[in-house]
C-alpha cells in the first residue's frame, strides 16, 4: 500500500537572490514514494504579482525518496524558479506521495534550516 496523497500545498516558498557564505541558499521539495510504481510529479508555482508558472515535472521512483532542489529545476519552457520572489507550490502526483519542504537560508552568517510537512489537500 502506498502512503501519502496525490495533492499537496506548500504556501511559503522563497529562494533568495544572494548568499553570504560559501554555501548557496536553497530549498527542496522532498518526496517519499512508498508505492510500487514511479510517481510523476508536477509543480505549479503561484505568486503575489504574476501568473502561475507550470511545467516543473519530475519523477520520484517507486520505493524511493527524491529531493527536488528548487534552485536546480526548470520548467518545460526552460525557465528556472525566480529568485527573490515569494511563491507557493502546488504539488500534484499521479500516485500517492509524502511531501516535506526544507529551506536552507544562508543570507546571514548564522545559517538557518527550516523544514515542514506540506499541507495534504
Amino acid at each position: 500500500m502506498a502512503h501519502g496523497s496525490k495533492t499537496w500545498l506548500i504556501p511559503d516558498g522563497y529562494f533568495p537572490k544572494f548568499s553570504s557564505g560559501k554555501f548557496p541558499s536553497h530549498e527542496s521539495v522532498c518526496l517519499l514514494n512508498t508505492g510500487k510504481g514511479d510517481a510523476r510529479v508536477n509543480f505549479t508555482l503561484y505568486f503575489e504579482d504574476r501568473a502561475p508558472m507550470k511545467g516543473f515535472n519530475i519523477v520520484c521512483p517507486a520505493k524511493r525518496t527524491l529531493h527536488a532542489r528548487m534552485d536546480k529545476i526548470k520548467n518545460k519552457a526552460g525557465k528556472p524558479v525566480p529568485k527573490g520572489v515569494p511563491y507557493a507550490i502546488l504539488v500534484e502526483s499521479n500516485r500517492p506521495v509524502v511531501v516535506q519542504y526544507s529551506r536552507m537560508d544562508t543570507t546571514q552568517a548564522a545559517m538557518a534550516l527550516m523544514s515542514t510537512l506540506g499541507y495534504r489537500a
